[in-house]
């Protein structure tokens, strides 16, 4: 799909790297109201784009890539258990239900390693590369900088569940496949916060930043005991009569 930094870039009159930016500094903000440990490392992809050339020619010289016109892709077939993390049906994914369908790519499945940039247009994102100039494919990043600071292996993996059948499935076969290790012992997958019984979706405009609550009066301590009340693989359902909740206690 179209990078969503190139469209937000667009829409708000900025360059991908002002947006970046934006972003990183709101979302570290918002982290530190909620009293959250800031981690001892906040890694960027676009610091380590020389690691995920690496990982992509260790892939190449193992003979699990091939190249189509748009990138450098996976070869999942020659990763038997592609599927078994999250006991996905291939042969139903092979019809091109999960992903849009790329008549060049040899499976549905496979997925992009470094991605080729439009010839006709210059990105504000892009870089040198053995294959040509390009990008990152969207899971690449996260195993080279993974294992850059914790080794081939970690001890505890985490994300959110919907991570589960594209992303994380892909961030294992790519690192086990270069590493030949396994590539994390646990894994944590957290679901979702439910905002009025609904999914929290830029079509919906139903997002609420920590820092509106703090404007209507909450203390960010109250909203966190409020998602801490649940399991983190059950739904978190907020409301604001659920935070006032929260507050009293």
């Amino acid at each position: 799909g179209e990078d969503k930094l190139e469209k937000g870039a667009r829409r708000e009159g900025k360059t991908a790297w002002q947006v970046a930016e934006f972003y990183e500094a709101d979302f570290l903000k918002e982290m530190a109201l909620l009293n959250i440990t800031r981690p001892d490392h906040i890694t960027s992809a676009t610091e380590h784009i020389p690691q995920q050339i690496k990982l992509v020619q260790s892939l190449e010289e193992k003979g699990y890539t091939y190249i189509i016109d748009d990138g450098v892709y996976f070869d999942t077939s020659k990763f038997p258990s592609y599927g078994d993390f999250a006991r996905l049906d291939m042969d139903e994914l092979q019809a091109g239900a999960r992903v849009e369908y790329n008549p060049q790519k040899k499976q549905a499945t496979d997925f992009a390693l470094w991605k080729f940039s439009p010839k006709e247009s210059q990105r504000d994102m892009e870089w040198d590369s053995p294959w040509g100039k390009g990008f990152p494919g969207w899971h690449i990043e996260c195993s080279a900088m993974a294992m850059e600071y914790l080794g081939p292996t970690l001890d505890i993996h985490t994300g959110g569940i919907d991570h589960i059948p594209v992303h994380h499935t892909n961030e294992i076969a790519q690192s086990e496949a270069a590493t030949g290790q396994q590539f994390s012992r646990s894994w944590l997958h957290t679901n979702h916060v439910l905002v009025d019984g609904q999914k929290i979706s830029k079509s919906l405009g139903n997002g609420i930043r920590i820092t509106e609550l703090v404007e209507k009066g909450f203390e960010p301590q109250a909203f966190r005991l409020l998602v801490l009340e649940s399991h983190y693989r059950s739904q978190s359902k907020f409301s604001l009569d659920g935070l006032q909740a929260a507050a009293n206690r």
